[in-house]
């Protein structure tokens, strides 16, 4: 299998690890942590690897402090959710002076999912979010392979397209039976899969917790709970909604998407281009997908849905540095100005905003809105990086 230049993230991880005594790389199992961690490593002088997924790792680890405090250099911990008090063992190690060593902590699940990370580390510890592969490091000629299978490297990298769908679903089962009960997760593998297919059917919309309660047959409070656990693992996002003093009702309900496009792709058991093409949820895929290249350019803070209801909505809104910018994604290579663009300019006050789509060209709709090719994201939206 080759192997896939991640540089940008080699130089936040470096970049990182100068500012703070401990760096933490949070992103969904598989998305290439370990892989990451070991070139920096390889490149580090000293270097030192736990891997926690390991009996000899945790026996080693068995008595912590005793262990790291005479470590210098790069001390890597992998999967460190799997032993969190690590975090509180840290803290001192990370305030001695002319401290020596700097710690590169890998993890999949969320701050939220790991207690007492924020508590602990305040003010020691910088945070690097990892996903799958992007159109910046694949090539954006390569934007319809990575679209069908996704960015986890081992489903993009497939020899071919039934090997990767197979590496998607032994990934998924995996997670479920394995992963999560690892975390605490008391939550039934069937139950919690049956709830991620509804995800996959809502992929797109505004939540609706009282309607998939229903479904499932448990309260609000317990899907929502079930929403909480796939959030945590990097597998669902949720984007939250923009609403401030308006003459009108907005929405107050945020969108939801599995963050892996290959991922929704086989929970909705579609295998090829031509199925993915005649699915009712292409438009809804796409969005999806080119939701998160964007996101993967500009940062992911201070990013919000917006729905007015009256119909008017605007599928990413960017705060940055005391501006607003709009972001449209249109299954349409000649896509055109619409009424919601022109609510969402006015009630917004949108510096700018764009249309991306998988065309080749582009063009603007309007003064403040341009048609932005899907390959052309990078080197056009970096400015709005946070």
């Amino acid at each position: 299998m080759k192997l896939i230049a991640r540089d940008n993230y080699l130089r936040l991880l470096r970049r990182t690890l100068v500012d703070n005594p401990v760096c933490a790389v949070l992103g969904p199992r598989q998305c290439g942590k370990t892989t990451l961690a070991r070139q920096l490593a390889a490149h580090a002088g000293t270097a030192h690897i736990f891997d926690l997924e390991t009996a000899q790792a945790r026996a080693r680890l068995a008595e912590p402090e005793l262990a790291l405090a005479s470590l210098r250099g790069l001390i890597v911990i992998d999967e460190i959710q799997r032993m969190p008090a690590l975090f509180t063992v840290l803290r001192p190690l990370a305030d001695r002076p002319r401290n020596r060593a700097r710690f590169l902590v890998l993890g999949s699940a969320a701050p939220t999912l790991v207690r007492g990370v924020s508590e602990s580390l305040a003010g020691r510890i910088g945070f690097v979010d990892l996903n799958g592969f992007t159109l910046d490091e694949v090539g954006a000629a390569q934007w319809n392979t990575l679209w069908l299978r996704g960015g986890f490297p081992r489903a993009y990298l497939a020899r071919n397209a039934a090997a990767s769908m197979a590496w998607r679903e032994d990934f998924m089962r995996t997670i479920l039976e394995r992963d999560l009960p690892q975390l605490g997760i008391r939550i039934p593998a069937e139950t919690l899969r049956r709830f991620w297919l509804m995800l996959a059917h809502y992929h797109g919309q505004t939540w609706n917790g009282a309607e998939l309660a229903r479904a499932l047959g448990v309260s609000e409070h317990t899907v929502r709970h079930y929403l909480d656990v796939l959030a945590g693992a990097y597998l669902v996002r949720v984007l939250p909604p923009w609403f401030e003093n308006l003459a009108k009702r907005q929405s107050k309900s945020p969108k939801l998407f599995v963050r892996d496009s290959g991922l929704l792709h086989a929970l909705l058991g579609i295998h090829t281009r031509a199925e993915l093409e005649g699915h009712p949820k292409l438009g809804a895929s796409w969005e999806g997908f080119a939701l998160e290249q964007v996101l993967a350019v500009t940062g992911q803070q201070d990013a919000y849905s917006w729905r007015t209801h009256a119909g008017a909505e605007l599928d990413l809104l960017l705060r940055r540095r005391g501006k607003r910018f709009g972001i449209e994604f249109k299954w349409s290579s000649a896509p055109v100005m619409t009424k919601s663009l022109h609510v969402a300019l006015h009630d917004l006050q949108l510096t700018r905003a764009w249309i991306v789509h998988p065309g080749e060209l582009q063009f603007p709709v309007h003064a403040q809105v341009e048609a932005l090719p899907l390959r052309l994201v990078s080197q056009t939206l970096h400015k709005l990086a946070m």
